[in-house]
């Protein structure tokens, strides 16, 4: 791993009850250039169009698409994450998203924070991901 992950741990084993695999840290030390990304939602970066409205998990996978885009246009990759916010506005969305999400982070093992709000900025939009990043110094 890229930082020094704090404790890392995965989600099948904090969540046994629940259908998830994600590799998630308690903390994060990193040295280099921090990314901040605003939160990112199912929409087209260029055309600003909404996507996949309703679908909870395609929300999800756009938003990570857009992250890895971003991340690229930094000069980074998805293992210099070190820090997520999820936004979901309906608990009953978490599995899906965190499961989707799972999917970009294996091994990366950033800190996460989930949080459900009654609502995001547009009513079609479900999930927002929000990134934190540092790109080490020798990358």
């Amino acid at each position: 791993m890229i930082h020094k992950r704090l404790r890392p741990f995965n989600t099948k084993d904090t969540y046994p009850e629940q259908k998830l695999d994600n590799d998630l840290s308690q903390g994060v030390v990193a040295r280099g250039t921090m990314v901040f990304l605003r939160g990112q939602i199912s929409q087209d970066l260029d055309t600003r169009e909404s996507l996949h409205v309703g679908d909870a998990e395609k929300q999800t996978a756009k938003a990570m698409s857009n992250i890895k885009m971003l991340m690229e246009e930094a000069g980074g990759e998805m293992e210099h994450i070190c820090r997520i916010v999820v936004y979901l506005t309906d608990i009953r969305y978490r599995e899906p998203v965190y499961r989707e999400m799972g999917r970009w982070l294996k091994g990366v093992f950033p800190c996460s924070t989930g949080l459900v709000v009654s609502a995001l900025a547009r009513p079609e939009w479900v999930v927002e991901i929000e990134v934190t990043a540092v790109i080490p110094d020798e990358a």
